[in-house]
Formats: C-alpha cells, structure tokens, sequence
C-alpha cells in the first residue's frame, strides 16, 4: 500500500503535522502504519481499493481533543474526515471522500451521557452504537426502546447525522433529534436550539430554541464536528406483534403501493413498514450459487422457484402493530381486509412462517439491535454492496415507473434486482442493493457504471437519491440542479463562511472547499 498524501503536502510537512497530532491527543491514539490504516478502507470499495484511503487516524477522547485536532490542521492545511463509528457500509464506512485525508475516529467519545425516564430521551456522544444504548436501557430496566436501523452495531448519532431510518413510529432519526454540540473548524463550541441557552432544562425537548435552526445544516454535510447529541426514546409498548405479508406477482407492486399509502396516511399502519424483492430475501438464506450458477441476472424463472422453495412471494412486506392486544387486534383485521383485495397475498404473524427474514425484522421492528441482516452479503463470494437510494412518491405509477427503470438497468448490466422500499407517509425510500464482488475489478467497474446510469435516469424523471457512496456524491450533488445549481452554490456559501481553509470533509456530499474545486478528486 502506498500511502496517499492528502493535496499540497510533502513527506515532511504531513510528518510534522503527525507528530502535533500525537501532541494533541496522545501517541497511542494517533494511526500511521499501513496495516491498521487498512481497517479505514471502505470494506465494499467499488473504485480502486488503493483509492479512497486515509493518510493517518487521529482518535480524540473528549471535545477539547477535537478543538487541538482541529487548530493543528488549520495550522498545516490537512484535511480532515470524521467519522462516528465507521460502519455505515454501503456508502463507504470510514473511508474519506478526499484521498489522503487524514480520518477523525470519534469512537472514544463514547459516553451515554443522560437518560432521562420521565420525558424519554437520552444524550449521547459519536461513540456510542444502537447496540450500547440498547443494552443501557434494558440493564437498567428503563422501559424505553431506541429505534434501531437493519444493523445495530453503527453509530447513533452518525446515523442521525446521516438521515438514516429504523422501522417504529420513530423510523425518522433525525425528526426524533433533538439537541446538537457543535464544534466548528475554527474550534468553536455551538449547542444548538434550546441548548443555546446555559444551564438549559429543554434542550432535548423542544427542537427549535430561538431563531435560525442550525440542525440541519450538520447533517450530511461538512460544516462541523457533532460532538452530542440529544434523541428521543419510543415508550415501551403494552403489546406488540409483526407480521409478513406476501405478494404473488410482480405486478402487484401497484396496487399494494395505493393501499397502503391509505394506511400510512389514516394510522393504520404507524411505523416504517418494508417491502422487498424475491432476491432480497433469498440473500438472507443462501449464497446466489445455491439458487444459480450461471452467469447475468437471475431469471424470473428461477426467481419464481425460490418462491415455491422458501414459500416467499416476488414481494415481502414487513410490518408491525403495537399497543394493547385489543388494538393489535383490530389493527390486523384492517390489514389483512385492506390487502385481500390484492389475488394471491398471503398474511403471517411473526412464528407462523419460517422465514429467516421475517424473524429478523421481527427484532428490528421491536428495537433488538442486530447484525443479522448481515447474513445478504454472502449472495456473492467476496460479496460487497453499493445502495442507489431514489425516493419515490407513494403512488403506483411512481412505483412501477421506478422499479421498470431499475429493473431493466440490471437487465442491461447484468445485475441482480435487490430492491428494498422503506414506506414513509407519502413517500418510499426505494433502495437497490446492488450486491458485487468486491475483489473482482470488472463487477467493481460495471457496478459503478451501472449506478451512476441510474442516476442520471432516476433524475430525468424528477427522482432524487437521499444518500450515496463517497464514488457517487458528485454525481448525486449535481442532480439537484434547480436554477443552474442554486442548492450547491448556498452550501459553498455556508463551507466558506464556516470553513474558510477547507479541511472538514473535503468534498462530502458533493461540497468542496474553494480550494479543491473543479479538480475532479
């Protein structure tokens, strides 16, 4: 491995920058030896391996230790990539969008600094996973779920930071925050909202504060270094049951889409449901040689006896009730009468079907962090994924439209459709999950060709993409192009006015430093 410097630094001017950073926050927590540089690789690169790789890793503990990581690089000039935890695989995990930058790991800030039982909320530093705070609430017997997204191990903060999803009615992490520590490049220590405010006694729980909302431009973007955090915890139900719901035919993707629009909208349905491909789920039972061994996408053919074999449907939709048995109940009953009108749907309770899929939502659904959804990446040897994650509005035709574009893409590049449609009230995150093998250059290249081709598709079409990879983000920033680029040329704004010598996150999200732009890093 060679080591990649970041832009306009020599051997020596990087190696005195080391050595301010071992002063700042200690030797041991200062990475710059080619063998533990590699676990900052992106697990699922999908551009050279060598190419989106860290120069160094600086490991502050506490946010004093991020205000001298950040005077040193202003003082030196080297870019700087933080990140929470680093395991936001499919979109790059630890990996820097700037070759050569230098990863900020907060993972030693990893305090769960309050719980709070009578309004349900806790504050809670970068290092903390779904899977810590989980455990603090049930060992403490604090009758509050976090609601998790598919793997537990991530980050709950940079989740948040990110815009991710889980699946109850607090499906939206970043809707449920509610009260950030800023620190800005200069070093600068911002609370934003009510925490403005010292010795605040609302800042995690009423979002706004007084004046401008500063939230928002912290996530997905590189304004700042969010050091805590405050969100909302989901009571603990009195009852609770999931379900599956199975769909025959592809076609059937429409009128399912109608109806439960209806019921997202009315509160039938109050978390966020999921429905996924055939595909999808025989990921999550076996390795794609035990279903097909040739070569180009997988035939409808063969798609339709992984039906038959696992008893699954073309689609498979997962869902939850919670409340009183009385309520669930009744929930059910109107779930099952809305989508019986739909030939051929099948309805399982969670233990009536032996679905491995249904059994991990089950827990997911319930806020059990898990790495069970892990288990899709063994479709292929070497097996890696790359999301293109469109949003579509909750209407058939938006739906059908959609999945013939991505369908017919994977047709032309020989890929497998592994669609997943994450259902908001009015809109779907509809995400395709375009597995490859990751050491295999040629399925590297043509998935990466495959999804920028999608891009441009889905963005004629008036469809927007809500995260991407670090190899994508250029691509997807420059989509949202209204009044010749209106919303990029406000985040430059905002990266110089706050960032003036550019070395927060060179580049994320498709926002570069003055410096750095037009050089096609």
């Amino acid at each position: 491995m060679v080591r990649k410097l970041p832009p306009g630094l020599n051997e020596q001017s990087f190696a005195d920058a080391v050595a301010s950073f071992r002063r700042a926050v200690g030797d041991k927590w200062v990475i710059d030896d080619d063998a533990q540089l590699a676990n900052y690789r992106d697990p699922f690169a999908v551009l050279d391996p060598e190419h989106l790789t860290a120069s160094a890793v600086v490991m502050p503990a506490s946010v004093e230790e991020v205000q001298a990581v950040l005077a040193v690089a202003n003082d030196t000039g080297v870019p700087l990539s933080p990140v929470s935890i680093g395991k936001n695989l499919g979109y790059g995990g630890p990996a820097p969008r700037l070759p050569g930058a230098v990863v900020v790991d907060l993972k030693r800030m990893n305090r769960i600094l309050e719980v709070n039982e009578k309004f349900g909320y806790a504050l809670v530093e970068p290092g903390v996973s779904f899977m810590e705070l989980d455990n603090y609430l049930r060992e403490r017997g604090i009758d509050f779920w976090v609601d998790v997204p598919d793997l537990g191990w991530g980050s709950v903060l940079g989740n948040t930071l990110e815009r991710g999803v889980g699946y109850t009615a607090y499906g939206d992490h970043f809707a449920i925050q509610c009260g950030m520590e800023v620190v800005l490049a200069d070093g600068d220590v911002v609370r934003t909202g009510m925490g403005g405010v010292p010795g605040s006694s609302t800042a995690q729980l009423f979002k706004y504060g007084f004046g401008p909302v500063y939230d928002g431009i912290f996530t997905q973007s590189n304004f700042g270094i969010v050091t805590k955090m405050g969100l909302w915890l989901l009571p603990k139900p009195p009852g609770y049951q999931a379900y599956m719901i199975t769909l025959a035919h592809e076609e059937d993707l429409g009128p399912f889409v109608e109806i439960l629009r209806t019921l997202k909208m009315n509160g039938t349905i109050t978390n966020v449901p999921s429905l996924r491909s055939v595909l999808l789920d025989a990921a999550a039972v076996a390795p794609r040689s035990h279903f097909y061994s040739g070569t180009g996408p997988v035939p409808d053919s063969v798609s339709r006896k992984i039906m038959a074999d696992l008893n699954i449907g073309w689609w498979n939709f997962y869902g939850a009730m919670y409340g009183p048995q009385a309520s669930i109940d009744l929930q059910w009953q109107t779930v099952r009468d809305a989508f019986s009108t739909i030939p051929g749907a099948s309805f399982y309770l969670a233990g009536e079907h032996d679905s491995p899929v249904l059994a991990t939502r089950a827990k997911v659904m319930a806020c059990q962090p898990n790495l069970e959804t892990a288990d899709i990446f063994q479709w292929f040897d070497n097996g890696g994924h790359v999301d293109f994650a469109p949003l579509s509005p909750a209407t058939s035709e938006d739906a059908l439209s959609q999945y013939a574009m991505v369908r017919d893409a994977c047709l032309e590049f020989g890929k497998d459709y592994m669609g997943n449609w994450i259902v908001g009230r009015r809109e779907m995150h509809h995400i395709q999950m375009t597995m490859f093998d990751t050491k295999d250059p040629d399925d590297r290249t043509r998935t990466l060709a495959f999804t920028k081709q999608l891009i441009r598709q889905a963005a004629e079409r008036g469809y927007g993409a809500y995260r991407a990879h670090p190899a994508i983000m250029d691509e997807v920033a420059a989509t949202f192009s209204f009044n010749d680029g209106a919303l990029m040329r406000l985040s430059e704004r905002v990266k110089d006015a706050l960032d003036p010598k550019g070395i927060l996150a060179p580049g994320k999200q498709g926002i570069w430093p003055k410096s750095l732009r037009g050089k096609g890093l």
